[in-house]
């Protein structure tokens, strides 16, 4: 976590001498291919599940399970094979998030936002020599990548920034004051969002991945929460300078509507599905606990159970929809037909990522509610095998990351936008 995270050697190194260029025929150590990954991370969720009440209790890092991660080479699994990593897809990210949710729901968040910082500087800074670099020494030493797009002045609206760059020949200069940097204090990079310049509108962003040693992080606010206790999303003053290199090409919008917030609700999704899923398992096992005390009898939970168990399947089937319109969605870009795409696919596919993230949200809430009246007081108390407090508090986070009621305003746009569909179409 205190080493550089590109190294003396390779920040000297001429830009035409990358990594992907000097070593492109030597493979660095990668996750295996499925099913390897699959048992990789569910050993780290064993991990994650055997610290998560001390986790959450004490408002830590979830160091154990990270340490972990670092150790099955997880944090690279989304990196492409041509940088060293296990090049898996989407889906296989959100399995690996909805998996180790089922052991501490912290973990897994932490998890999942560094994938979508991973996935921003593929989709977007890849042809960046100085990005290709980074990929590279991220698969080889594991380094947790973190993001700061909020900001004091404007609040959540990551669509907007206060603070700019500033340019100072081939270098540059950043100062933000963020009210949440979840693990910031944890991450070896920070990715900032800020105006293009001082003079540029505040919707004018571009997006830098600043190191861990030319950043500074000034505490400004704790991270006494109800849930997601072990995110540890502080607030800080952060004030980072770096080589211009560092600042992603392409346009923060472009990169928020095409990556970053399709990923984020894909995989935030997969991790509060992970999140009821296990609390619907908790429910099984008491259910069955009842079973076999009345003998020739189904408990009288039975019902809800059914309900939640329902519940739960309609959140895995409406994920599993979102992750096939990404995939297309990611195919029509890269395979050269996104200009040709008609608007309402475009809007269409936009608008589905929303209702992904307001449904998944609400419903995974719905589930552990059913999940505690199941389990009664064995489920309401901490410490037994059928608690789910910390479930629900957790969840509670969900429909205000992005607050849905935001999202529902954006979605009502863009449906109003999208021309009628023909009669028995949606």
């Amino acid at each position: 976590m205190n080493a550089p995270l590109l190294d003396a050697a390779a920040t000297a190194a001429p830009l035409a001498q990358t990594p992907l260029q000097a070593d492109a025929g030597v493979g660095l150590a990668a996750v295996e291919a499925e099913p390897g990954w699959r048992a990789a991370a569910q050993r780290c969720a064993a991990v994650a599940a055997q610290f998560a009440d001390s986790v959450d209790r004490e408002a830590r890092f979830p160091r154990e399970a990270f340490d972990a991660l670092k150790r099955e080479r997880l944090l690279s699994a989304m990196v492409p094979a041509v940088f060293g990593g296990a090049g898996l897809s989407l889906a296989d990210i959100g399995a690996i998030c909805e998996t180790l949710a089922q052991g501490c729901a912290s973990t897994a968040m932490v998890y999942a936002m560094h994938q979508i910082q991973v996935a921003c500087i593929e989709a977007h800074g890849s042809d960046s020599p100085w990005q290709r670099r980074l990929l590279a020494q991220l698969v080889e030493q594991q380094w947790l990548l973190a993001s700061a797009t909020s900001e004091e002045t404007i609040g959540g609206n990551m669509r907007t920034s206060a603070c700019s760059v500033e340019l100072d020949g081939a270098r540059f200069r950043i100062e933000k004051l963020a009210p949440t940097i979840s693990y910031g204090a944890h991450a070896d990079g920070i990715l900032v969002t800020a105006r293009r310049t001082a003079e540029a509108a505040a919707a004018d962003q571009v997006l830098i991945v600043a190191l861990r040693e030319e950043t500074q992080l000034e505490k400004r606010g704790g991270w006494d929460s109800m849930g997601m206790r072990g995110t540890c999303s502080e607030g800080f003053r952060l004030v980072a300078t770096g080589l211009a290199e560092q600042i992603l090409p392409t346009p923060f919008a472009e990169i928020a509507d095409q990556t970053m917030l399709p990923v984020s609700h894909t995989l935030w999704a997969s991790v509060w599905t992970g999140v009821a899923g296990d609390a619907v398992n908790r429910a099984k096992a008491f259910f069955r606990a009842q079973a076999r005390s009345t003998p020739g009898s189904v408990p009288p939970a039975g019902l809800r159970l059914a309900e939640a168990v329902g519940l739960l399947q309609m959140m895995q089937a409406r994920l599993s929809v979102a992750l096939e319109a990404a995939r297309a969605a990611h195919h029509a870009r890269h395979g050269g037909s996104q200009a040709d795409a008609p608007l309402a696919a475009q809007l269409g596919f936009a608008s589905d990522m929303n209702t992904l993230k307001t449904s998944i949200s609400t419903t995974a809430l719905q589930v552990v509610q059913e999940v505690l009246m199941i389990c009664g007081m064995a489920g309401y108390k901490n410490g037994t095998p059928y608690s789910v407090g910390r479930h629900m508090r957790d969840l509670y986070s969900a429909p205000l990351m992005i607050n849905n009621d935001r999202i529902a305003q954006n979605t009502a746009s863009l449906l109003l936008a999208q021309r009628p569909a023909a009669p028995g179409r949606v």
